[in-house]
């Protein structure tokens, strides 16, 4: 093989099932029981989901509802960014954002893992919010990927291997 090959690692959320998931959530939140008369509410507004209730473990309750119908639809955790609930009046809220793309800081980390645990024909170079990773040999990418699966900051996806 006389080209080296290649693949990018990027981190991508589906935004329909992340939209599915919402209203899932928003259905079993109007729905049960414990959410009666609470002012439980979640709600996607641009780019940030909120999450409303009268009592702290309320709002609580409602990310764990959310959480668990984004596992059911194949989104990782590690791409919700949801803070500390907060007061709002007389209610408390949970602001929460989906990650997308590699943020610089963690691109630099990966880079850093594969010069220094990866094989040492691998490549690792920025482009923009994913990373190209390039070898020689296709061995040594299968054995990064296995590397940087169980890399933990951001959820990864590996595409277009060639």
């Amino acid at each position: 093989m006389a080209s080296d090959s290649t693949f990018d690692v990027v981190s991508k959320v589906d935004k329909q099932e992340v939209s599915n998931a919402l209203n899932q959530a928003q259905k079993e939140i109007a729905q049960r029981y414990d959410f009666k008369g609470v002012g439980a509410e979640i709600d996607f507004s641009g780019e940030k989901i909120l999450m409303k209730a009268s009592s702290e473990e309320r709002v609580k309750a409602i990310l764990d509802v959310f959480q668990s119908k984004l596992v059911k639809r194949d989104i990782s955790l590690k791409s919700l960014d949801a803070g500390e609930p907060f007061a709002s009046g007389k209610e408390y809220r949970i602001e929460a954002t989906i990650k997308e793309g590699i943020a610089q800081d963690v691109a630099k980390k990966i880079t850093k893992l594969i010069r220094d645990e990866g094989p040492k024909s691998v490549k690792a170079t920025i482009q923009g919010d994913e990373l190209r990773v390039t070898s020689k040999s296709r061995d040594d990418l299968q054995q990064t990927i296995s590397l940087l699966k169980g890399f933990d900051e951001a959820a990864l996806q590996f595409v277009n291997f060639r």
